[in-house]
């Protein structure tokens, strides 16, 4: 088969491989290198397309083939990751994720709790410090404070309790 034939019987399916491929991986870019591979593989195997009965049922079946690998290959990928991670590693990445979703909720608090609790909690100045900064009664501070911390508490504690019920749910 000679490159125009090529480019005439199996180049021109790319787009309906590239779409059949993303349908499996989701992956817009893992399913160009999915169909890139293909093409190369059949390329490869030019002088023996002609022997074929339908070249876009044999092209289809090889990106389906080469999408099931990849999809296989990512599972062990995943699996050897879970089964080789320590618990302390596991732990700092749940405590490591637990610290963004607080900063995130903090960022979510009005401009004066946000700064105060930044100032007393990350940057652990003391309450008269706070409060002759922002200029404030350290009654204000404290109590401003204390609604700060209820609110990240009640925020952790939805998202925790909805996770919770999420697992529950899985494991049923």
């Amino acid at each position: 088969m000679t490159q125009q034939d090529f480019k005439h019987t199996v180049f021109i399916l790319k787009d309906k491989m590239f779409r059949f491929a993303k349908r499996m991986l989701e992956c817009a870019d893992e399913s160009q290198d999915a169909v890139q591979n293909v093409m190369i593989k059949l390329w490869q195997m030019k002088d023996k397309l002609h022997e074929l009965g339908n070249v876009e049922a044999f092209a289809m079946r090889c990106v389906k083939n080469e999408c099931l690998n990849r999809m296989k290959h990512a599972q062990v990928i995943d699996n050897y990751r879970l089964q080789h991670h320590s618990p302390g590693m596991l732990m700092q990445e749940a405590a490591d994720n637990t610290r963004q979703l607080i900063l995130e909720i903090i960022n979510e608090l009005p401009d004066k709790q946000k700064m105060i609790i930044h100032l007393k909690d990350v940057e652990e100045y003391k309450t008269k410090e706070i409060a002759d900064m922002l200029e404030m009664e350290e009654s204000a501070v404290r109590v401003n404070l204390m609604r700060a911390r209820q609110k990240v508490k009640t925020q952790l504690e939805k998202i925790f309790e909805y996770e919770s019920q999420q697992i529950k749910g899985i494991e049923k």
